[in-house]
């Protein structure tokens, strides 16, 4: 399978039928926990249900905490802060990304001026500035374990 065939676990195409055989359940289960708010799948114009992957295994999770005799509302909260866990690592690796990429875009020295009135303007390699100006030598700090 390539790169372009690989599904997404997040992508909603599974009608309820089939969700509800992966995750070995009855349908009427799936609808019952969509009211409850403890699996909501995806809705087609039409209104119909559409699960994913992820939705499939979030059954299968709330099956074993059920049977674990987890509550429901107890359920619900796990979930709800599973999906905020997993929102948040994807915006800290969004962050290390960007971070990365300005970090690889700014390597090598940075020259400020600083006027008199405490003013700070980046200044361009080679440019001169006034004699009235201090001038101060920024170079960043590689990341923790980053190789020079």
């Amino acid at each position: 399978m390539t790169d372009e065939q690989r599904i997404d676990e997040d992508d909603p195409i599974l009608a309820i039928a089939m969700a509800a055989e992966l995750a070995g359940m009855h349908p009427q289960t799936l609808r019952q926990y969509d009211r409850l708010g403890l699996v909501v799948p995806a809705r087609t114009r039409g209104g119909s249900r559409r699960y994913s992957l992820r939705h499939v295994a979030q059954l299968r999770e709330v099956a074993q905490m059920s049977a674990d005799g987890v509550s429901l509302p107890a359920i619900s909260r796990i979930i709800a802060l599973e999906n905020e866990v997993r929102m948040l690592r994807r915006e800290v690796s969004e962050l290390q990304y960007r971070l990365r990429d300005e970090i690889t875009q700014r390597r090598g020295a940075r020259v400020f001026a600083a006027g008199a009135t405490g003013s700070v303007v980046t200044l361009r390699q080679g440019t001169r500035v006034r004699r009235a100006t201090d001038i101060v030598l920024w170079r960043p700090m590689p990341p923790r374990g980053a190789e020079d």
